[in-house]
Formats: C-alpha cells, sequence, structure tokens
C-alpha cells in the first residue's frame, strides 16, 4: 500500500517506516492493548512517518489527497477494515507483477519477491539459495535500479500483456516451490519456508479475476499435491526416503483434497498446460493407496504429454523412470541414454542416479557403482550425497554372482528406486 502512494522509488522508505512501526507498535500496545484495527494502526502510523520523511526532503510530490483517503487507525468500523483488508489484498497482486516483472532475471524476480512479499530478510533469502548474502543485496539493489530505470508502473497489467506478464508471475511462484521441495544444496532436503510462501501467493493469485484461470488452479494444486507429502520425504534424522518407502499415513490428507479440488477446478476450460500434467501426475500418485497400487501406465502416458509439450531434458528423465516401471529397467536405460544426449543433463546427478539403479537391477554392479559415484560427485545436496552413498556402500554387500540373475522383465517394486 505504501508503495503504491509514494511510488517503486520509495520502496526501501516503505519497508524500514513499516519495519519502525511494527517496533512501535508492540511498545505501544504493551501499554494500551491492542486497537480494533491493529493492520490498520500500523498503516496509519508507517503512512505519517513516510510522510513527514518525504516532507523534510521536499519529495512529497501531490500524495497528499491519496494519502488522505486511507482509513484512519482510530476508526473502529467494520466497513474501514474492510476496505483496508481490501487494499492491501490488491496491492499485494500489484506487487507481486512488479516484482516479477520479464525485464529482471529470473533470481533476481524470486529474491525480490520473497523481500517485499514474503517479508524474508537478505540473510533469509541467502541461506534459502546458499548465495553470499553480499550477492543477494546486490541482486535486490540491482532489480530495484532496474524497476525505478524503466519507470515501470505500480500496478496489475493491462489485458493485452496480461498474459505474457501472469507467465512471468507463475514461473517465479514455481521455481520458488520447486527449491523449497527439493533444494539442490545445504543441509536440508525441504525448506518448508519456501513451499508455504509460493502457495500462499499462488492462492492469493487465485482469488482474484486476474488470476482465475485454469493454469493457475492447476499450478496450485500441483503445489498442495506436493506439499501433503513434505514431512514424509525425510525420516526423524533428515534422510531422504524414496516414493516406496515414505509412510503415507504422514501424508496430509486435507492437503490432498484441497488440491485435488484446485485439480477439478483447473478443468474448467479449454486449456492444457504443463501445471495441468504435471499436477495430474501428482494426483495419481497421491491417490494410490499404496506404492503397488500406483497407476503407472497413466503416469507414463502423462509424462509423454509433457514432453511432447515442454521438451525438457528433466521431463524426459522422469519419463525414462515411469517408463522403467512399465516394462522393465533395460527399457528405463534405453531411454536414458537418449537423455544423456540432451542439452546439460550429462552434468545433472539424477541422470546418473537413474543409470545407477537401472545398472544394478540388471545385475551390472561395477557400471552402477561408477554411476552412483559420478552422481555424487555432481551434487551439492547434503541429504542426496548420504542417500547416494548408503546406496553405493549396498553394493558392495551384493555378490559378483549375481550378476547371472539379471533382470529383464516388467517393472517391480525398484523401478521407480530413484522416486522422490
Amino acid at each position: 500500500t505504501l508503495t503504491r502512494i509514494f511510488g517503486f522509488q520509495h520502496l526501501e522508505l516503505a519497508e524500514d517506516v513499516v519495519q519502525d512501526s511494527i517496533i512501535k507498535a508492540m511498545r505501544y500496545w504493551s501499554y494500551h492493548g491492542i486497537p480494533a484495527n491493529p493492520a490498520g494502526w500500523i498503516m496509519q502510523v508507517a503512512k505519517n512517518q513516510a510522510l513527514d520523511i518525504l516532507r523534510r526532503e521536499r519529495t512529497l510530490r501531490g500524495k497528499q489527497e491519496e494519502l488522505a483517503r486511507l482509513p484512519d487507525y482510530r476508526t473502529d468500523a467494520a466497513a474501514d477494515v474492510a476496505l483496508l483488508d481490501n487494499e492491501l489484498y490488491d496491492d499485494q497482486l500489484r506487487m507481486m507483477f512488479t516484482c516479477c516483472h520479464p525485464a529482471l532475471s529470473r533470481e533476481a524476480r524470486v529474491a525480490l519477491t520473497l523481500k517485499t512479499l514474503g517479508g524474508f530478510g537478505v540473510s533469509e533469502i541467502a541461506r534459502a539459495f546458499l548465495h553470499p548474502e553480499t550477492t543477494i543485496a546486490q541482486r535486490l539493489v540491482r532489480a530495484k535500479r532496474t524497476l525505478r530505470e524503466m519507470n515501470v508502473p505500480f500496478a496489475v497489467p493491462e489485458a493485452d500483456e496480461l498474459s505474457a506478464r501472469l507467465d512471468s508471475v507463475l514461473d517465479v511462484l514455481y521455481l520458488m516451490f520447486n527449491e523449497g521441495y527439493s533444494a539442490h544444496q545445504g543441509e536440508d532436503l525441504v525448506r518448508h519456508d519456501l513451499c508455504a510462501e509460493a502457495i500462499r501467493l499462488t492462492a492469493l493469485l487465485a482469488r482474484h479475476p486476474v488470476g482465475d484461470l485454469p493454469k493457475l488452479h492447476a499450478l496450485l494444486a500441483l503445489m498442495l499435491l506436493q506439499a501433503a507429502r513434505l514431512d514424509a520425504r525425510t525420516d526423524t534424522m533428515g534422510n531422504l526416503l524414496l516414493l516406496e518407502e515414505q509412510e503415507r499415513s504422514r501424508w496430509d490428507q486435507q492437503m490432498i483434497h484441497a488440491g485435488l479440488r484446485e485439480l477439478v477446478q483447473s478443468a474448467k476450460g479449454e486449456e492444457l498446460s504443463q501445471y495441468h500434467l504435471e499436477a495430474g501426475i501428482a494426483a495419481t500418485h497421491a491417490v494410490a493407496p499404496n506404492y503397488a497400487a500406483t497407476d503407472w501406465q497413466r503416469v507414463r502416458s502423462q509424462y509423454d504429454l509433457l514432453l511432447q509439450m515442454t521438451g525438457s531434458p528433466v521431463v524426459a528423465l522422469n519419463r525414462a523412470v515411469a517408463l522403467a516401471m512399465v516394462e522393465g529397467p533395460q527399457a528405463g536405460l534405453t531411454a536414458l541414454e537418449q537423455v544423456r544426449q540432451m542439452a546439460g543433463m550429462e552434468g545433472y546427478y539424477l541422470l546418473h542416479a537413474s543409470f545407477a539403479e537401472f545398472w544394478r537391477q540388471v545385475g551390472e554392479i561395477e557400471k552402477a557403482r561408477a554411476s552412483y559415484q559420478r552422481a555424487l560427485a555432481l551434487t551439492a545436496s547434503e541429504p542426496a550425497r548420504r542417500f547416494l552413498q548408503r546406496r553405493l556402500d549396498a553394493l558392495g554387500s551384493i555378490s559378483e554372482l549375481g550378476r547371472g540373475q539379471r533382470s529383464s522383465g516388467k517393472g517391480g517394486s525398484q523401478g521407480a528406486a530413484i522416486l522422490l
């Protein structure tokens, strides 16, 4: 709200006065009690402080009239509370589109969104992505400077550019959730704070008419269905658990049902996006009563469509795993050889972890060992490294006599051992 009033060029001022107002509120309320409209109290104090600062600097430039329209914190009327809530809601949407402007890099969009909408500090963002604080701080400074120099309006885009701008927002939310779901580096496999913030912002956008679109409901469905099993993806020691190993009683059934409702909502229209297909895959896993009951034919078919739509090498890898579950590990190996030729995949640790698992299943222990070692060298995620090391160590207990018992049949319960 303050950014809308004073302009994006005063974003830092808005952040500072809100923080100061919260501190003042804690002191004042401890003696005088919490007012009927706490958010309005903080907003009014922050607005007045910002106004005083700008008056002193003589840069207000005719904003008094708009300032006067904000509800006064001393008013207890329910209508004023509702008005303020609506203004705060609309301003969060405006800020979302501003932070996710296509002129910024994906990394800058995520950092700026977390900082301005999620309330993350620089140190928290740095920890989330394992970058130095100076790198994050510089990224934020450059992003804000770019938006100021371009004079990007603090507004939801007009209809003619809404679609492209919305895709940029969804891309950021998708990236944010994925990093939280499976952190690429560090001690933690899951970053619950990133997942929760991505879900919050996606749900916020879905409530607004500009976001009430099939692909957005599909993205929200995907997030909810995946988040439902976050707690089950690691054991009490933080070790990674495969899909087959997860206790389904720990899956959040309420969140699964919410995800399925969003998936139904996403079907109201003729659009089929990548989020629809990914949510469909997540739903197939979520509704299976146990691992053995998973409809792998359906999963493979959905990955076939997703690969046709996106051409993504990572999708091709996941499809190879699903194929192995249907047709056996040898079919998986053949598919992985094709994936290996795709750009960037030779340096992707999960490709080599997949090779290792399928080589193990067909009895090629030395090839499996080499693939696990290659995967270990390529990941900085500590939970993933511990998992790979356990798999590598387990190969030492497999007798070379087992080479004669190679599998070439249909996929079994181990066919998707790399599925997380």
